[in-house]
């Protein structure tokens, strides 16, 4: 009885081991061999040394790559060139890299070149890699972009929620119960 024991606990562990780089990653891998070679050619960065994020926000979204690694500067500085490539591709209407990388158009990718002008591409370099982050203040685009990330998301397995950001919650004067409001002239 004490070896079937010990070989159940030997294959859990095993199976933690193989699959905890994953799981601190903050993703799982590619959904095939044959993408993650496509994604190392249009990235110029090991898919495998970093993780990728998709954000949707009330104005558009983010792409953020960043380093598994802290110390890895040459991932870092690869996934910070691509991003002001992918930025400068964007905003010119091109989306080359993702349609090499996932095979196919990807949802969304028509209206944001038809839109080109009324969207945003904003490179940011971070400590650990970088994002794009794009804007619009255009409804259509705006969903369009939506449909990008959320494709993204879906076939790089991030785990970032798919679901509509909540509209920001502005501040106003009057929103305050009249505490710096003016008096009503007589």
């Amino acid at each position: 009885m004490n070896w079937k024991i010990s070989l159940h606990f030997a294959s859990a562990t095993a199976a933690l081991f193989f699959l905890m780089p994953s799981l601190v990653r903050g993703q799982m891998g590619q959904t095939s061999p044959a993408e993650a070679a496509r994604g190392e050619k249009g990235m110029s960065f090991d898919l495998e040394k970093t993780t990728h994020h998709f954000k949707l926000f009330p104005d558009g979204g983010t792409i953020e790559i960043t380093a598994n690694d802290p110390s890895d500067i040459v991932t870092r500085d690869a996934i910070q060139r691509h991003i002001a490539k992918i930025a400068r591709m964007f905003t010119e209407g091109n989306f080359t890299i993702p349609i090499l990388v996932h095979e196919q158009t990807p949802p969304g990718v028509d209206t944001m070149k038809r839109l080109k002008s009324e969207l945003s591409y904003a490179p940011e370099n971070l400590s650990n890699g970088g994002r794009v982050r794009i804007t619009t203040s255009n409804p259509q685009a705006r969903n369009a972009v939506y449909d990008f990330l959320r494709f993204q998301i879906e076939q790089h397995k991030t785990g970032d929620s798919p679901a509509e950001p909540e509209p920001a919650k502005r501040k106003h004067p009057a929103n305050n119960l009249g505490h710096d409001a003016r008096p009503v002239p007589p």
